[in-house]
């Protein structure tokens, strides 16, 4: 099942290259429309899904990423167009029920919050089925991704709990999210501001609360993790001050520059970040640390900064050259992994001894 997902992760980034105008293979410029599904509700969807069935133990929940990674494959095999909008749509509603599970086994605000992230994937699955238009679905593909990491965040905080108040604040930020992509199956353009403007306090609410920020002071993975978390935080801060300049619309000049902040600042500052723990519990293989895996990151921050620097000065070759270099730091990315994975594996190999001569 991560296989699949990995197939829509290689399959998404070409065809964003393809959108890019960019030379790529015949495939990629045929799904060049298909990016945001392939990256989000193939890639995102089968990984985030199969975490979850992973915490359960349970045998229904691998149902989700199996649906979510066999939608992927059945849009770049061209299958009729109903297929890959309900394998998505089983997708979703398994994580939702799995997501709901977990909340009446711990009822708590980071479970509830886990599982209105699972639920905006499956209503943005429904919105993009019933309009038979991607653009309607990214606000809750948005959120999906959003919510289910400030969950996850969330989680963590009883290490530091927060005052009441800022309990409160959370909880609106969540009301904020939750109207702005209501009212965007109205009108994106009249909640575009309002959803920038949840975006941004949220984003806030967690540089100010996340246990990162003590963390960051260790050395090691520790800080490591801390460093992508506090980075991606800050990228989904920018991301809702341009989500206030109304930047989320269709068609506006700043549109790339917002989404990718998210998509890629916010998102994959967190895959990079919680790759080493996540994958081992998932693959039952271990990945040591190593210094190295800030290069990857440095160079995902600075490719999106060429990028965001093109979007907002409008010079499209900036653009261009900084949408392959996003690409390129994802897959060193997934080298550095492989080659933990490598040096994980050698270093559990026993030792070569050579044979003793035989006593007298």
């Amino acid at each position: 099942m991560l296989l699949l997902g990995v197939i829509a992760l290689v399959a998404g980034l070409l065809a964003g290259l393809a959108r890019l105008a960019l030379e790529v293979p015949d495939f990629a410029q045929a799904h060049a429309g298909s990016h945001g599904a392939l990256m989000i509700a193939a890639f995102f969807g089968t990984v985030i899904s199969l975490e979850r069935a992973v915490a359960l133990r349970r045998g229904w929940p691998y149902l989700g990423p199996l649906c979510a990674g066999l939608g992927g494959v059945a849009l770049l095999a061209d299958a009729p167009w109903w297929l890959p909008h309900w394998l998505f749509i089983a997708g979703g509603g398994v994580l939702t029920i799995a997501s709901g599970v977990v909340m009446r086994q711990q009822p708590a605000l980071y479970t509830l919050t886990l599982a209105l992230g699972a639920l905006s994937w499956m209503v943005g699955n429904l919105v993009w089925l019933a309009g038979a238009n991607m653009l309607a679905a990214v606000p809750w593909w948005m959120a999906f991704l959003v919510l289910t990491i400030a969950g996850e965040r969330l989680e963590l905080t009883r290490f530091l709990p927060p005052r009441p108040a800022a309990t409160r604040v959370f909880i609106a930020l969540l009301g904020v999210i939750g109207v702005a992509i209501s009212l965007s199956a109205v009108g994106w353009g009249a909640a575009t501001r309002l959803f920038g403007l949840g975006l941004l306090g949220l984003a806030c609410w967690l540089l100010r609360y996340d246990i990162a920020r003590k963390t960051v002071h260790q050395s090691g993975l520790t800080r490591f993790v801390a460093v992508c978390l506090l980075s991606g935080y800050a990228w989904l801060a920018a991301s809702g001050l341009l989500g206030l300049g109304g930047a989320y619309e269709a068609g506006h000049v700043w549109r790339d520059a917002a989404l990718h902040a998210v998509f890629l600042g916010f998102v994959f500052s967190m895959v990079i970040g919680h790759a080493p723990i996540i994958f081992p519990a998932v693959m039952r293989v271990k990945i040591p640390y190593h210094p190295v895996f800030y290069i990857p990151l440095a160079a995902l921050h600075l490719s999106l900064l060429a990028r965001v620097a093109g979007d907002l000065a409008g010079i499209w070759p900036l653009r261009q050259w900084a949408g392959m270099a996003n690409a390129a730091a994802l897959l060193l990315f997934v080298l550095t992994l492989l080659a933990s994975v490598l040096r994980g594996a050698l270093a559990r190999a026993p030792e070569f001894h050579s044979p003793q001569p035989p006593q007298r």
